[in-house]
Parts: structure tokens; sequence; C-alpha cells
């Protein structure tokens, strides 16, 4: 029999450095201006010295098992969304689930900014098909030490960061009420880091020619973004048969405000349920919509019940939708109502 999910827990954890828009404009050609003009954005956390992809998961990560009244031990499942993981290999979500002490499987998916939508699917179908029950789903980047920090076409746009949701198996009406993963691989030179793995291995000519920083063709990137996160919105509200006015709450991959912009007008969302925190994180890939998420929880503007849309689109090039309905109440992990840990968020 099929069981349903839902999020009990979430966390999100940003490096303490922040860098604004005129700090930029201090050593590079930009303003404070020209930036927000263009992406919405104004600051950014940028990674100190001892934040790495596999502490900020970690933290984050820490923060949603509190939230849901739960510890490592509860853990059946760990699934990292990231494009920037400590190392090739070993997969970042080996050292995740040893840094919580968890005993359980763990493993990283790759799909850029839309690793989360991604990840989030993944969890429900193993819950709903009965395999685990407690599943913890973290999405994590550190963009930051991939940048050419003297190319204002990417330094200017991303961010460092990670948030982290846990799901688990209900008995009520809840979990995904539909999805669309899609990739064009077609596309791929369009965002891409081309040093660092096997085809052009890290060299002193390829580090010379800047080939281990992350280029973007901004122009082809947004043209797909805004079609991707229009269509794929359409699509998932098609398949599950609801209107605009069904979604509660709307959380969008962050990656341009006018993207955002565009996406809540074509699709005729009420621009009230909208989440948007990209002027603060600026591009976090695949850590954006679960930071996003985390701060609604913590707003209360996400509440039991309630019908989320979320959508990401990114390299690969690579999109993902969703809609995800909260359970009307707290789930423990035996499937008992509520959970002291929570109480808080349903009052």
């Amino acid at each position: 029999m099929l069981k349903n999910s839902t999020i009990t827990g979430w966390g999100h954890y940003a490096p303490e450095r922040v860098v604004t828009n005129d700090e930029l404009a201090e050593t590079i050609d930009t303003s404070d201006e020209w930036i927000r003009t263009r992406s919405g954005i104004r600051e950014r956390h940028i990674a100190g010295p001892d934040d790495h992809t596999s502490t900020m998961a970690t933290r984050a990560a820490e923060m949603a098992l509190d939230r849901a009244g739960l510890t490592a031990a509860d853990l059946d499942l760990i699934l990292i969304a990231t494009s920037s993981p400590d190392y090739l290999t070993p997969p970042v979500s080996s050292q995740v689930q040893d840094n919580l002490g968890a005993a359980c499987g763990a493993m990283t998916l790759a799909v850029g900014c839309t690793g989360f939508v991604y990840g989030l699917v993944t969890a429900h179908q193993f819950i709903a098909a009965g395999s685990y029950s407690t599943v913890l789903v973290v999405g994590a980047e550190l963009i930051s030490r991939n940048l050419d920090w003297t190319d204002r076409g990417t330094c200017v746009l991303f961010g460092d960061g990670a948030g982290a949701v846990i799901m688990q198996a209900t008995d009520q009406k809840a979990g995904l009420l539909s999805h669309v993963l899609g990739s064009d691989g077609s596309g791929h030179e369009h965002l891409i880091q081309p040093s660092g793995g096997c085809r052009i291995p890290p060299t002193h000519e390829s580090l010379d020619a800047g080939q281990n920083f992350l280029r973007m063709n901004g122009r082809e990137v947004f043209k797909f973004a805004t079609r991707a996160m229009v269509e794929s919105l359409s699509q998932v509200m098609t398949e599950a048969g609801i209107e605009p006015k069904d979604i509660d709450l709307f959380i969008p991959h962050q990656a341009n405000a006018r993207i955002i912009e565009y996406a809540v007008q074509k699709a005729g969302l009420d621009p009230e349920k909208v989440i948007v925190n990209v002027d603060r994180y600026g591009n976090t890939s695949a850590a954006t919509i679960p930071i996003a998420l985390s701060e609604a929880f913590e707003a209360r503007r996400a509440k039991p019940g309630d019908t989320l849309a979320l959508v990401g689109f990114g390299a690969g090039l690579t999109w993902a939708a969703c809609l995800f309905q909260l359970a009307a109440a707290p789930v423990s992990p035996n499937g008992q109502h509520e959970h002291p840990a929570v109480e808080g968020f349903i009052a």
C-alpha cells in the first residue's frame, strides 16, 4: 500500500560573511544599481575558511532534525543535492552521514540548481513505496570558490549556503500531488565548469586558462529559465487538476528576481503568495529552494495543510517542478500526532 509523505522538520545555514554589491564594486566594474536592476540581488553570503559544503549541509540538517524532534538514529536515508561537493570522491553525502552520526544509506544528487526538487521527489518515492519512513533531503552549495571574481557576469550572482528538510511517512492526505523532472543536455555548455572532471583534468594549462571557474551564457540561461519555470509550473498544475488560486505558497529557484516576476505574472499567481529572498542570498543553486522553504516555515508563511509549488531550473540544462501538500498536523516517527518540537509551528 502506497504511503504519503510530509515535511516535519526544516533548517538552513548561511556563512557569517555577507558581501554587499557596494563591496564588489570596489574591485570590479559594477555598481549596486547595475546588479540590483539585472538580478534583484543586493548581498550574498560567502563561505569562510571553516565553511565547506559538508559542514554547511550538516548544520542545516541538524537544525531540521531538531525541528522534527528526531535524532540522526531515526534517519533511514540521506539525500544531498549539490554540484559543489568537498571532493569528487568520496561523495559528500557520506561525509554528512558521518558528521551527523547516522547509520543509514546516503547519496549525492548532482543536478545543478534543480537538485533539491529532484531530491524531494526521490524521497517521496522511497516513502510512498514503503521502503523508508524518514528521509533527510539537503540542498547545499559552496559556489564562491569556483567563481572568477573578476568576471562581473558570474561572481555578482552567486552565494553559499544550505537548506534541509525531514520527510516522513504519514497516513494523512499529504505529499506529492504532481511533479515533472526534465533535462535537455543539448544546452549543457551554457552553464558549465569546464575543468575538474575527467574530461578536462585540473592541470597548469587548464588553471591558467581559467577553466576551473564557473562559466555562464547569461542570455541563453535567462531565456531557458523563463520558459522552463512557466511551462513546468503549468504542467504540474494541469496534472494535479488545480488552478493558481489553489496554490498557497510558490517557492521558486532564487536565481533572478526578474525571472521570478515573469513566471508569477505568466502563471497568474498571487504575488503575495511568492517567496523571494534572492536579494539577501543571491543564487545558492541547489540550496535556494530549501533555504527559502525553511524561512517560510520559520515565518509561518508555510502552514499545515498548505499546497506548495516548488520550481527549479539550472545546469544540465535541467528543470524540476512539484506540487507538495503539507500534512494538516505534525507527524511523529511512529505516525502518531503530535510532535512537541513543532507545536509552536501549528499554534
